[in-house]
């Protein structure tokens, strides 16, 4: 696997080639300084930063005003309500003009050769490619490192695999991406309007549509470190008030619209089974009944998940 550590970018790139970095914040005063210091490592010179909190009450914001008195053209946006991880970062995205976008969460850190690594790998690609992607260093909420996002196994493939190219079945089937490691280009964000802001997250819904007309592409470096702590959105999945289960269904129900074929519909179906279990797991009855029926529809539905769509119209307690 590459060292990102060392990687120096080539003299061919363009230097119309900005690179937007939206840093989101909400709360992450702990982790701020590391992470908007990682901004300032890069190797990469063609970076314009938007700097966004959303309604923190933990003193991010003064942190957010101290970077950005150091860092002139950087740009800050207080906002004064908490409006979600969608609209936060489309109020910077549509106001930004860098080529690439990174969406870049404050309690994560980027190493010093992110941006250049996948810049260069964007050069190198199709201009169908629409996303690059890479592997991630996983910390703890001190630091430590919890071993890869994509891990070699026995025989050294990586799991989970990355997938390159077309992945629209891929991403409906199964999770693979580190939404960490995302750049994405800006003309496909565009095309899809930005983040979907009646969505309480944004990777799942973005990878779907995505995927359905841009190609992905799998850089083998390590170029983020991705925190997982309790407060992270990660941590909140499938618990009693679960914000998240809602939009996961509205995207799976888009993404049947979009399934084109028999595999591509096959691949939801799996996805919603696996969602049904945990759902019906966590005594979400309401939600499994929701997911079975896009299943059903998927025309993919076993005896199996027939009985656990009826076991979800039981009060589950």
């Amino acid at each position: 696997m590459p060292d990102s550590s060392v990687f120096s970018f080539p003299s061919s790139l363009s230097a119309a080639s900005t690179v937007t970095i939206v840093a989101l914040c909400h709360n992450h005063a702990p982790f701020l300084r590391e992470a908007l210091d990682s901004i300032r490592a890069q190797t990469y010179p063609h970076l314009e930063v938007w700097l966004v909190d959303d309604a923190s009450t933990d003193g991010s914001p003064e942190i957010l005003r101290e970077y950005a008195a150091r860092n002139p053209t950087w740009h800050l946006l207080l906002l004064p309500e908490n409006v979600g991880n969608c609209r936060a970062f489309n109020t910077a995205f549509f106001q930004s003009k860098g080529e690439f976008v990174i969406d870049f969460a404050t309690d994560d850190v980027l190493l010093p050769a992110r941006v250049a690594q996948q810049v260069a790998q964007f050069q190198a690609v199709a201009p169908e490619v629409g996303v690059v992607y890479s592997n991630c260093e996983l910390i703890d909420e001190a630091g430590h490192s919890l071993g890869l996002h994509h891990r070699p196994d026995g025989a050294g493939q990586l799991q989970p695999v990355p997938a390159s190219g077309w992945v629209f079945a891929e991403v409906l089937r199964r999770y693979f991406i580190s939404t960490p490691t995302m750049m994405m280009r800006r003309a496909c964000l565009e095309s899809l309007g930005g983040y979907d802001e009646t969505l309480a997250y944004e990777d799942f819904d973005f990878w779907v549509r995505a995927s359905r007309d841009w190609q992905f592409q799998y850089l083998d470096a390590v170029t983020t470190r991705k925190r997982k702590h309790p407060r992270s959105m990660s941590a909140k999945a499938y618990q009693r008030h679960d914000p998240y289960l809602a939009s996961t269904i509205r995207v799976c129900d888009k993404a049947l619209d979009l399934a084109r074929t028999y595999a591509e519909r096959a691949a939801l179906a799996t996805r919603l089974r696996w969602e049904l279990r945990k759902s019906l797991r966590h005594r979400h009855a309401a939600q499994g009944r929701a997911l079975y029926d896009l299943l059903r529809q998927t025309g993919h539905a076993t005896t199996l998940d027939h009985l656990l769509g009826q076991l979800a119209r039981l009060p589950l307690g």
